[in-house]
């Protein structure tokens, strides 16, 4: 992994070699190897870079030109794993003797040497890189469509320049660390986990990011940016058989695990009792014995005294499911985690440096955090994980595509499916037409799905704050997710529409949640030093998983039923067919905040008492909110709104205290 930054003029003069010091300096923070820099008249890079995979063990960057016949035209700097290693030797017709040794920034050079501003859509994998191209006198760069690494840049005093993380740009001169109201207005009023639905905004005025799936060419004093590739699959897959499906299945997520595993270090997944990460072990640990390798697993699991107040169908303590996939599997080293005296509220001020922003999350934070730091001390380059397998390979919403049986009365498949759904979920028929009933014709049940207004009176936002900033009518007017497609990287379609295939596409495309996912991952990996990867988000398992109809993900009474068909011979079958339980991450949260609860409460009566904040937040409603929980909150508000609008209004207050 490498942390990128660099400068180009554009007013004739020499790229400052002492501002290009003083982002790496900045840069530090994050990454602790050696730094080289080049420099050639208006560009100044500079890269500080960990070896992960084993090609890349003794590459410097900035490189050069990779095998052009005017060497030394073009220089790279790269924070990259391409995928498609071999699918681009072939295309680029890399001899085979060569192909062992060849860096992912050097193969990045030869597809933009091969098809120039074209190159991105044909990498599949986690990059963002820039390229300057000393013949044409521009720099070029992208990041990949997923946004799985961050790359942010700043235009001012006759220059561009760009870094990994921000602060390196805030460490200019002529930049500063003045907030973005329109950023900080839409991170409060947005209710989902991402920050703004503007994919280019950061929190910083001045400060920009390239979006998710956008390249950029700077020249002239000018940025262009362009959208570039696609989620979409060429066509829809009509296979001959059950089995076909299931095989084809295997075999492209099994790939896009094995390509994950390129690492000259050690292998580590997150590990919970369910499906996606089961999957995601058991394809890793089985491909990791041919190598001679073990994976390490670890789990998060609840402090020591907690009591799981969660309901029958919902578990939060997962250790018996995970316990069967790992002796099911075998070649898995469990570590299971309790983070004993660790909770969110300790944890606040660590990841506000770390993300350099806000953050929402926090029932989560310290298990994520805790896990690449383990991994990280245990020699791991790579930590797998199954974050978006809910919308891939483990999707399938039975009960709405139920609910479209029921529209176009296919009632013989419509009876069969309930009868098979309700034994294996225990629920009863009436129960399931009931609710079937009010998913089909919502509007015959009184209800409506989709376009809800937000809940105003819960919002963190002060109203007029939310007024001045015209917040809600912008979130109305575009939604609220931000999707492929957009030149400027602002609002595609919202993600709020009720149909659950609007939703998932909208999920799989929102540059917003790309931008959420992407920053967090990145600065996970330059702290700790173990690379997060989600073989779960490939671009071909998007594509595939997109093509594939929706009779094979709901199929014999079953949700999520092409990866419970696939991996018959990877998964118990305690966990394969499990659909009476789900695991709850985060339920113990409060359990382990209580001890700090009463310092909490202090600070959020400093919070409403603090004018710098008073024009900001919703002083009136965290007091109500607070009244209402009390001294001694019980375990059971741990997801609660209440709870999140105190938590994330300490988080916001913490964040904007530093830039009063």
């Amino acid at each position: 992994m490498s942390a990128l930054a660099g400068i180009v003029r554009f007013d004739g003069r020499e790229a400052e070699a002492s501002d290009g010091e003083a982002m790496m300096d900045a840069m530090s923070r994050y990454v602790a190897d050696d730094v080289r820099t080049w420099r050639d008249g208006p560009a100044f890079l500079g890269c500080r870079i960990r070896w992960i995979t084993p090609e890349s063990v003794g590459e410097r960057m900035p490189d050069g030109d990779a095998g052009g016949a005017a060497g030394g035209r073009l220089r790279i700097v790269a924070d990259a794993i391409i995928d498609n290693r071999d699918d681009l030797f072939d295309r680029l017709e890399v001899p085979s003797g060569r192909r062992a040794t060849v860096t992912d920034g050097e193969l990045i050079l030869l597809a933009y040497r091969r098809w120039g501003r074209l190159a991105p859509s044909h990498l599949i994998g986690d990059f963002a890189f820039m390229i300057w191209d000393e013949t044409r006198r521009e720099l070029f760069g992208a990041r990949d469509l997923f946004g799985s690494r961050s790359l942010y840049y700043h235009i001012g005093a006759g220059r561009l320049a760009f870094a990994t993380t921000m602060a390196p740009l805030l460490a200019l001169p002529d930049t500063g660390s003045r907030l973005d109201e329109a950023w900080l207005a839409e991170f409060m009023a947005i209710p989902e986990m991402f920050e703004s639905t503007d994919a280019g905004a950061t929190p910083y005025v001045g400060i920009r990011q390239v979006p998710p799936g956008h390249a950029v060419v700077f020249a002239d004093g000018r940025a262009r940016f362009e959208a570039y590739g696609s989620i979409e699959p060429a066509e829809p897959l009509r296979l001959r058989s059950d089995g076909e499906y299931e095989e084809a299945m295997r075999d492209i997520f099994g790939e896009a695990v094995r390509a994950r595993l390129r690492t000259h270090r050690e292998v580590a997944a997150t590990l919970s009792g369910g499906l996606d990460s089961g999957a995601v072990a058991g394809f890793a640990a089985r491909a990791l014995q041919r190598e001679g390798k073990t994976l390490q697993a670890y789990s998060s699991v609840p402090a020591s005294g907690f009591a799981d107040w969660t309901p029958g169908h919902a578990a939060a303590d997962e250790r018996p499911h995970i316990a069967a996939t790992v002796r099911h599997v075998g070649n898995i080293d469990p570590s299971y985690m309790d983070f004993e005296g660790i909770s969110p509220l300790t944890e606040v001020d660590e990841w506000i440096d770390l993300l350099e922003t806000p953050y929402k999350f926090f029932e989560n934070s310290y298990w994520l955090k805790g896990i690449h730091e383990r991994a990280g001390s245990r020699g791991a380059g790579i930590l797998l994980t199954g974050a978006r397998g809910n919308f891939t390979v483990s999707w399938g919403p039975a009960l709405d595509y139920y609910a479209q049986l029921l529209k176009r009365m296919k009632w013989m498949r419509l009876s069969r499916e309930l009868r098979m759904f309700g034994a294996n979920k225990g629920i009863g028929r009436r129960r399931l037409l009931s609710t079937l009933g009010k998913l089909a014709f919502p509007a015959l049940s009184g209800g409506r799905r989709g376009g809800e207004e937000p809940d105003l009176p819960a919002m963190l936002i002060h109203p007029d704050f939310a007024q001045r900033t015209g917040v809600f009518a912008k979130l109305r007017g575009g939604g609220s997710g931000a999707g492929f497609g957009s030149s400027s990287g602002g609002t595609g379609r919202g993600s709020g529409s009720a149909d659950p295939f609007a939703v998932r596409r909208d999920k799989l495309a929102s540059l917003a949640a790309a931008n959420k996912n992407g920053a967090t991952a990145t600065k996970l990996s330059l702290r700790y030093g173990v690379w997060e990867r989600d073989p779960t988000c490939d671009l071909r398992v998007v594509r595939f998983c997109l093509s594939v109809p929706v009779e094979q993900y709901v199929r014999d009474g079953m949700d999520r039923a092409l990866i419970r068909r696939a991996t018959k011979s990877v998964l118990p079958d305690e966990v394969r067919l499990n659909q009476r339980v789900r695991g709850v991450q985060g339920a113990d949260w409060i359990h382990r905040a209580a001890p700090m609860w009463p310092r909490l409460l202090d600070e959020l009566r400093r919070l409403c008492d603090d004018s710098a904040v008073a024009g900001y937040l919703n002083v009136e409603r965290i007091r109500a909110a607070a009244a209402g929980i009390g001294r001694e909150p019980r375990s059971e508000l741990a997801f609660h709104p209440e709870m999140r609008l105190l938590l994330r209004s300490v988080i916001l207050y913490r964040f904007i205290k530093r830039h009063a």
